[in-house]
């Protein structure tokens, strides 16, 4: 395997990298059909452990669209480290500087793997979040699969030399904020043990893997690439052909993983 890839911002082969704003737009322009029944296979899961009335946080809340499919009836808290109209609260993932023992949940989609410092992540989160709080995490897999779209499409690198636990090296460019280490993710989470003794605070209570096909036929979130708008009844096709072939070999098939946390009483 190889075990680093950089990619550069000006060799992406995906359009508009970095744009929410045009992501957002051309989302609620045309509620890609394809996008939407993907967005809703990863937020839609984290609704079995939001109740009603919890204070729920999104920490880099990107185009902000996740409320379209967060129930309603919680109080949610869109924040993000760049500053726009839909962005309730300005903050840094690893120095929020919100109230401590605050939130019920918080949740995050494919943002760790942007994040320098992993390790002052979780010490922020289990320091907002309240006692028996969820942290709910949906995250890009570096597999095999994933490799090598990334390598296609030089969208994204990997680095499995970074320390996901150190608090003085990065693990990407803390002076970009759409750097990225897809390999992040299977760092910590790869590796159970280790994570439980450096993460001591949390418990884990769920982990799973999820999606092939249905993830370049969106065509991306932010970063878009061309795509053939497809009808429900094939997506939802497609959907079941994913859960088999990650079933079957998470390591080669899974793009994404989720990740389920409580903090300890």
């Amino acid at each position: 395997m190889l075990r680093e890839y950089k990619s550069r911002h000006n060799k992406n082969l995906m359009k508009h990298e970095g744009d929410v704003v045009l992501a957002r737009e051309n989302y609620y322009k045309y509620k890609p059909r394809n996008l939407v029944y993907l967005l809703n296979k990863r937020f839609s899961w984290m609704n079995k452990y939001i109740k009603e009335k919890d204070k729920v946080l999104e920490v880099g809340c990107g185009t902000g669209v996740s409320k379209d499919f967060i129930r309603e009836d919680c109080s949610l808290l869109l924040t993000d480290f760049a500053d726009h109209p839909w962005v309730e609260k300005k903050v840094d993932a690893l120095k929020t500087r919100l109230k401590k023992n605050n939130y019920d949940v918080v949740f995050c989609s494919n943002m760790i793997h942007h994040t320098p410092y992993p390790k002052k992540f979780f010490t922020e989160m289990n320091r907002i979040l309240k006692p028996g709080g969820y942290l709910l995490i949906q995250e890009v897999n570096c597999s095999i699969a994933m490799r090598l779209i990334l390598r296609i499409m030089k969208h994204e690198g990997w680095s499995y030399n970074a320390d996901v636990y150190s608090l003085k090296i990065p693990c990407t460019d803390k002076d970009d904020l759409w750097s990225a280490n897809c390999a992040i993710p299977n760092l910590l989470f790869d590796d159970l043990e280790k994570f439980n003794k450096e993460v001591p605070y949390f418990d884990i209570v769920e982990k799973s893997f999820s999606e092939f096909f249905i993830f370049p036929l969106s065509g991306g979130v932010i970063a878009k690439a061309k795509t053939i708008e497809l009808p429900l009844t094939l997506l939802r096709l497609i959907g079941t052909l994913d859960s088999v072939l990650v079933f079957l070999s998470p390591r080669f098939f899974a793009l994404q993983r989720r990740i389920v946390l409580i903090k300890k009483a």
